[in-house]
């Protein structure tokens, strides 16, 4: 029997269509709302990060290698339980990085920045660590941070390198790397070290 109002007649199956039309109205408003709640384009990782400013000047791209991370990890933590920047907080850097078997490898350090890209512009901003991003041949990179015990001081350790593969014809008696240049960055807050800044096959510059 249809339904009647001054003007409308209306069917059980015109009733039917309306209401599954509703129901997937329904449905599309709630997806757009989800599709607009969800984020634009997702946040580039560290390495992508890194690699991204390699690419603009030359360089190849690297990758997140677990050793390097954890010889990252382990200088961050180092540092951040003493509550000091220091390359030297855990050892010289020749013998951390020896693990990677790298032939070449390069340290940054900072402290003040939680999030990974701010520390990235400040190591981009000086001439030193920019040199240390743009390490040539590098292919792998371990980057991690750590906070001290107040919770207010975040570290950061970045290791990057690369020469994995011996030169033909030329053998190697150990496995540290060939050149390890080691750079740290400081807050206006707190004083620099007077430990040397560089260092290049084991010499202070």
């Amino acid at each position: 029997m249809p339904v009647e109002k001054p003007g409308i007649t209306l069917t059980w199956g015109t009733m039917n269509r309306w209401g599954t039309m509703r129901r997937r109205a329904a449905l599309l408003i709630a997806g757009l709302v989800l599709l607009a709640a969800a984020p634009v384009m997702a946040a580039e990782s560290p390495a992508e990060q890194i690699s991204s400013f390699r690419l603009k000047h030359g360089e190849g791209r690297v990758v997140r290698d677990t050793t390097l991370d954890r010889i990252a990890i382990d200088q961050a933590r180092a540092m951040a339980a003493k509550d000091d920047l220091s390359h030297d907080a855990l050892g010289p850097f020749n013998k951390r990085v020896a693990p990677s078997r790298a032939g070449r490898a390069a340290e940054n350090i900072a402290y003040g920045y939680d999030n990974f890209e701010k520390t990235l512009g400040q190591w981009i901003d000086s001439s030193g660590h920019r040199k240390n991003l743009l390490l040539h041949n590098a292919s792998r990179v371990g980057i991690a941070s750590a906070k001290n015990a107040s919770g207010k001081r975040t570290y950061w350790a970045m290791v990057i390198a690369g020469d994995y593969e011996p030169k033909p014809g030329k053998g190697r008696k150990d496995r540290e790397p060939l050149v390890a240049v080691k750079r740290e960055v400081t807050s206006a807050s707190k004083p620099k070290s007077s430990n040397c800044h560089i260092k290049l096959l084991g010499l202070c510059i």
